[in-house]
């Protein structure tokens, strides 16, 4: 097995797996290998310098590239979280958390759009909202 540092032209930075280097490049030219994050295809091969643990221990918490691999991971479970607990109510989303700000239709959930000054306004009312922008890649289960 042949794992290899990948970076889409987005800059986001993966590992991938093959079973050799010709795997890989076979995969690539036939369009199989895209970026988890945003869905990308046009990847490149990082270069992989050999580690040597030469003192025999390993450093506390992994290397650099393992520790943000694994908020990596947990930031985009607790996005899959939210988006498993919310209902997407799209462009209505201004007019939803409106609604359910003044108790027209009961409290729940909801995610949608809202342009940056519909953001501001419902901020102005008292409706608490945050912006999160989604990878394209989570609409679609990861690999």
């Amino acid at each position: 097995m042949k794992v290899l540092n990948l970076r889409c032209a987005h800059d986001h930075r993966f590992e991938g797996w093959f079973g050799s280097a010709g795997d890989f490049e076979s995969q690539l030219a036939r369009g199989l290998v895209s970026c988890p994050v945003c869905g990308d295809a046009a990847i490149a091969r990082l270069p992989t310098a050999p580690h040597l643990n030469v003192s025999g221990a390993k450093e506390e918490g992994g290397t650099v590239e393992q520790q943000a691999a694994a908020m990596r991971a947990v930031m985009l479970g607790a996005v899959r979280q939210l988006l498993a607990s919310t209902e997407d109510v799209g462009e209505r989303f201004p007019d939803e958390a409106r609604r359910i700000h003044y108790g027209e239709v009961e409290a729940r959930g909801i995610r949608g759009q809202a342009s940056r000054e519909e953001a501001q306004a419902l901020l102005d009312e008292g409706i608490e909202v945050v912006a999160l922008p989604l990878p394209a890649a989570l609409k679609d289960t990861l690999q």
